[in-house]
């Protein structure tokens, strides 16, 4: 490789075409920017300038390299631009978490994306220890899960909370007891059965069997349409608030009453020490104004 200070005390001697202008330039002496210059022949094993005097031209070799040096001070120049820059509407963020604050989180996100055309949100729907993985590897920027991460490389902030909801059709009554829940039957989901064991057990401890002996109507692991299902009215099932809330037919649902309340913690992890760049700090803020109002 070419030595970059070599390429750009010959640069500057091309651009003054003198050797004294150049030093001066350069805050060098004279010997110096010559002695750059003979490093730089002596590296590529070809003259780069042919002397007249005081006077210099190039040689086919001085040109090329010289395109070289140009090229190099360029890139150099747009480097230090874009460090000093650093645009919250421009570059890619990644993002992981549940479905449900999947289908909560992405409306926004295209709102953002449709005000900086620059911008790329891309937000990945996993469970969470793909999210707290892919946060590690640096596949995600950043990602939600419902612990603080206690991992070396990980650190988190708490954001909120995420209640369980118990959502059955819409209609003027309902199921009031877990055996009446169990006639009508569980619309069941991946994460459906530790929704269940949470709220249900919290809820009717004599009576919960546990997730396994559930009666289980059908199962559905599209988080969009796991409501679909309850609101024609064959059973119930056990969303997030945020995935009821995002759903579109959230009208035709309603949330069963319970003594209980079951509420998990929401926090945003990234790796630690890391210095995101503007445009992450940027979704950061969006997502903890949007999870804190839950």
């Amino acid at each position: 490789m070419l030595n970059a200070t070599w390429l750009e005390t010959f640069a500057t001697l091309c651009d003054l075409g003198h050797f004294t202008r150049a030093a001066a330039a350069l805050n060098m002496t004279q010997p110096g920017v010559s002695q750059h210059v003979k490093k730089l022949e002596a590296r590529v094993g070809q003259p780069l300038l042919t002397r007249d005097g005081k006077s210099f031209t190039l040689t086919p070799a001085g040109e090329a390299v010289l395109a070289i040096a140009r090229r190099r001070r360029a890139e150099e120049n747009t480097l230090k631009a874009e460090l000093q820059h650093d645009d919250p509407d421009r570059g890619r963020v990644s993002v992981a978490c549940s479905g449900s604050l999947a289908l909560l989180l992405y409306p926004r996100f295209m709102e953002l994306m449709a005000g900086a055309p620059e911008l790329s949100l891309v937000l990945e729907a996993t469970p969470q220890s793909g999210v707290l993985e892919g946060v590690v590897s640096g596949r995600f920027d950043l990602g939600i899960v419902d612990h603080s991460p206690n991992h070396a490389r990980l650190e988190g902030e708490s954001v909120g909370q995420d209640e369980l909801c118990l959502l059955l059709p819409a209609g003027p009554t309902g199921p009031e007891s877990l055996a009446d829940l169990d006639t009508l039957g569980f619309i069941a989901h991946p994460d459906g059965f530790s929704h269940a064991d949470d709220l249900l057990g919290a809820n009717f401890p004599d009576e919960y069997p546990g997730a396994d002996r559930l009666r289980q109507r059908s199962f559905i692991n599209q988080i969009g349409q796991i409501p679909d299902p309850v609101m024609r009215g064959l059973g119930y099932t056990i969303l997030p608030r945020s995935g009821l809330d995002a759903h579109p037919g959230r009208a035709r649902l309603k949330v069963m009453p319970l003594r209980v309340p079951v509420r998990h913690e929401l926090w945003l992890v990234r790796r630690r020490n890391r210095v995101l760049p503007a445009r992450a700090g940027r979704i950061r803020s969006e997502i903890a104004g949007i999870l804190g109002a839950l």
